[in-house]
């Protein structure tokens, strides 16, 4: 049952249309993805095999969260959700898809527990679980929109994996909100990174750190600092976000590894709350 203190379910809570994630690397980050029932994932990676990476040095630091094993290669019930959802590649193409991938559960997993983002918190709640890519006060649009996104996602692909603009997180999250962040000079919609920020800023940016030398008063200033930081870029609050159907994100967005995505007006739907048909 998801709460205050875990985000941790069941397989048999889980439905179509849920954003769930595990934690890798001895919980130091989290790897995303829909869940669309029938025990498949989609989700977004660097590269089939690669959910996460830089293409810097850095990767040699960020070790891959896919499997250690090639299972998610040989399991026979990924190959058969490919084959369902990806025909082009029975005939050996690369397919289109760009790094968006489905697997079946236990490859999504590898070994890891289960966990439910959660949507439509309270600012309560949101600021009490203090880290990062577990919620939002963001609402989530309807189970079959949700699945729908991913699914064509999964043919047209998310555009360039960047770890710090587009990344699973990211792609989980537009799936189930259809947003997109608008200004290149922020981070991405990736809860996990505006904490990383957030905290950052808090510790060494902050001139307010100097008008204390207590540490109960320091620890007082920092931790407000990190907790406005984290609610002010999260994706339910933030102004510089735009509603884009998903069959306009492939025909009018050009992610690159480097910049953030660019929304013309005319991709644009009109109200937050509005749908796009299938």
């Amino acid at each position: 049952m998801v709460g205050v203190l875990s985000n941790k379910v069941g397989r048999d809570e889980l439905k179509p249309g849920d954003h769930i994630y595990s934690w890798r690397s001895a919980y130091l980050y989290s790897h995303h993805g829909i869940y669309i029932g029938d025990e498949k994932v989609v989700h977004f990676t660097r590269a089939a095999g690669h959910e996460i990476g830089t293409g810097t040095v850095l990767d040699l630091i960020l070790f891959s969260s896919s499997p250690t094993t090639h299972a998610a290669n040989t399991c026979e019930r990924c190959a058969a959700a490919r084959d369902q959802h990806q025909p082009e590649l029975r005939n050996g193409s690369d397919g289109s898809g760009g790094g968006v991938i489905i697997s079946c559960l236990d490859c999504f997993l590898d070994g890891g527990n289960l966990y439910l983002f959660t949507y439509s918190v309270s600012p309560a709640f949101f600021l009490a679980k203090a880290r990062g890519g577990t919620c939002t006060l963001a609402r989530s649009d309807l189970p079959e929109l949700v699945v729908h996104r991913a699914l064509f996602l999964l043919t047209r692909g998310f555009g360039a994996y960047c770890l710090f603009k587009n990344n699973c997180e990211d792609f989980a999250i537009y799936c189930k909100t259809g947003l997109l962040v608008e200004t290149a000079f922020s981070v991405g919609r990736s809860g996990q990174l505006t904490s990383f920020t957030a905290a950052i800023s808090a510790v060494a940016s902050s001139p307010l750190r100097f008008l204390t030398t207590s540490a109960g008063g320091l620890a007082i200033v920092t931790t407000s600092m990190y907790c406005m930081g984290r609610y002010i870029a999260d994706i339910g609050v933030r102004r510089d976000v735009v509603k884009v159907p998903v069959d306009r994100l492939v025909e009018h967005v050009r992610i690159s590894a480097h910049e953030a995505p660019s929304v013309p007006a005319s991709a644009a739907a009109s109200p937050l709350g509005t749908t796009e048909g299938s």
